[in-house]
């Protein structure tokens, strides 16, 4: 048995960039592992948060805005005043971003620093974002549970190692596990994850949860 804490969280609106189209507009369907780190973080003011963590996120709905961009010169020529750049080269540009739509996200925090992030997140030190600066995310609430070692159990929208199940509905996914806090290096990984709710599997290297219906969790390290 591992004594755990779950955070549960939902954000109106969150965006996912995927780090592996550079310079595009590319959105991931669900939150990388380094961005819920970033989000503990945030919670306890540290600068990074590299202990291991559960993640399950869906979201009920997307669709493509538009964003405003201003980009600044490598060189330092044509630098912004008040936010902005001159038009023109390199200057305002629109390009479509995509987005998710209320988007739900739980979190498993094992001992033993597990009960200091779920302090850190009843009183966090940094405003909670889950994807871009302005995308605020809302906890709904901390639990402490018990997981065990598990050989089947419900998946769900769990985000899985690669050869964690043998589900056919999950899709594989690349994804940030950790970013150092100068922002130079990307540590990424290999990931299942299924946009439809995956039933009872059978499971490797994964704990389940009692409390929520043998909730597959697979505690992912950075």
């Amino acid at each position: 048995m591992l004594r755990a804490w779950r955070a549960q969280f939902h954000a109106p609106v969150a965006s996912f960039k995927d780090p592996l189209f550079p310079g595009l507009t590319h959105g991931l369907p669900v939150p990388p592992p380094s961005t819920v780190r970033g989000l503990l973080a945030a919670a306890s003011g540290r600068l990074a948060e590299n202990s291991p963590v559960g993640i399950a996120a869906w979201s009920e709905g997307s669709g493509v805005d538009a964003e405003t961009y201003h980009p600044i010169g490598a060189d330092g020529t044509n630098p912004a005043v008040a936010g902005r750049v001159r038009a023109g080269k390199g200057g305002m540009t629109i390009r479509d971003r995509p987005f998710r739509a209320d988007v739900h996200l739980v979190v498993w925090l094992p001992a033993p620093e597990g009960r200091r992030l779920a302090e850190a997140l009843r009183r966090p030190r940094w405003p909670l974002r889950l994807g871009r600066s302005q995308d605020l995310v809302h906890p709904l609430g901390v639990r402490e549970v018990t997981l065990r070692p598990a050989e089947h159990a419900v998946v769900g929208h769990a985000l899985a190692p690669s050869g964690g199940h043998e589900a056919p509905e999950a899709m594989p996914y690349r994804l940030a596990a950790s970013i150092t806090p100068d922002r130079m290096t990307t540590h990424l990984a290999d990931y299942l994850w299924s946009e439809t709710p995956v039933g009872l599997s059978r499971v490797h290297g994964a704990w389940s949860e009692e409390d929520s219906g043998k909730q597959a969790v697979w505690l992912l390290e950075p």
